[in-house]
C-alpha cells in the first residue's frame, strides 16, 4: 500500500468533507502541519469542528480557516494569540468547547485507544464540569469526560518511513501522537521521508498502523509566535 502522496492537496483529496471533525496536531505554532492546513483551507470544506490545542495566530496555521469561516466549532484549551478567534467567539459566530490542556490530550489518547470515557478531577466545580456526570471515588469528586475521535487527523512529524512510522522533533511532538491515534484517517506532513528499515524501531514515536497518508514538506516556514530579541 502506497501511503506517500505528491502534495498536500492530493493527500486530502476524497477524504475531507463538509461537517467533519478534524484533529490537528501542534502547540501554538510549534509542530503544526502547515501545508496540510493550507490545503484544507483551499479545499473550501465548511462547517468543520476542529480539535486542537489552540487555533494558531491571525492568518497563519488554523487562523487561516477562521478567516475563511470554515470552522464552526473549536475544541481547544487555549484561545489567546488570535484576534479573529476572539472576535468570532465573543460575537457568537464560533462555538467553543473549552477543555483543560491535559484533559484534551487524554481525550484524544483515549479515543485512539478505544476508551469511550474517563474520570478526572480537573474541572470539578467549574464551568468545565457543567452538564457532565460527577462521580465520587475514595472521597473525591471526579468529572466524566468523553473521549475524542476525529474523522480526519492532520499531523506533523519530522521523519517518516514509507510505512508511516513517525519520529517527531523534540517539543514539536506535543499533541501530534495523540491526534494521530485518534483519527479514523490520519494524514501526516513530514520533512524527511526514508525507506522502511532506516528508522531504528526503538526511535519510532508513532507506529505506521495509525498513519494512512504521507506528504513531504521539506521546507516548512516554522513561524515563531512571538519573536523576542535583545536590543
Amino acid at each position: 500500500m502506497n501511503k506517500v502522496y505528491p502534495d498536500a492537496a492530493s493527500a486530502l483529496a476524497g477524504i475531507v468533507k463538509d461537517g467533519q471533525t478534524i484533529a490537528v496536531g501542534g502547540f501554538g505554532l510549534c509542530g503544526i502541519p502547515e501545508a496540510l492546513i493550507l490545503a484544507l483551507r483551499d479545499s473550501a470544506v465548511q462547517n468543520l469542528t476542529v480539535i486542537s490545542n489552540n487555533a494558531g495566530v491571525d492568518n497563519f496555521g488554523l487562523g487561516q480557516l477562521l478567516t475563511t469561516r470554515q470552522i464552526k466549532k473549536m475544541i481547544a484549551s487555549y484561545v489567546g494569540e488570535n484576534k479573529e478567534f476572539e472576535r468570532q467567539y465573543l460575537s457568537g459566530e464560533l462555538e467553543l468547547e473549552f477543555t483543560p490542556q491535559g484533559t484534551l490530550a487524554e481525550k484524544l489518547r483515549a479515543g485512539g485507544a478505544g476508551i469511550p470515557a474517563f474520570f478526572t478531577k480537573t474541572g470539578v466545580g467549574t464551568l468545565v464540569a457543567e452538564g457532565k456526570e460527577i462521580r465520587e471515588f475514595d472521597g473525591a469528586k471526579y468529572v466524566m469526560e468523553r473521549s475524542l475521535v476525529s474523522d480526519v487527523s492532520l499531523v506533523k512529524a519530522y521523519k517518516a518511513d514509507r510505512s508511516g512510522n513517525l519520529v517527531y522533533n523534540k517539543t514539536a511532538r506535543n499533541f501530534n501522537p495523540n491526534a494521530a491515534m485518534a483519527g479514523k484517517i490520519t494524514v501526516v506532513e513530514v520533512e524527511h521521508l526514508v525507506e522502511v528499515g532506516e528508522i531504528d524501531p526503538d526511535q519510532v514515536h508513532t507506529p505506521g498502523i495509525f498513519v494512512h497518508r504521507i506528504v513531504v514538506n521539506p521546507t516548512p516556514e516554522k513561524r515563531i509566535e512571538q519573536r523576542t530579541i535583545r536590543t
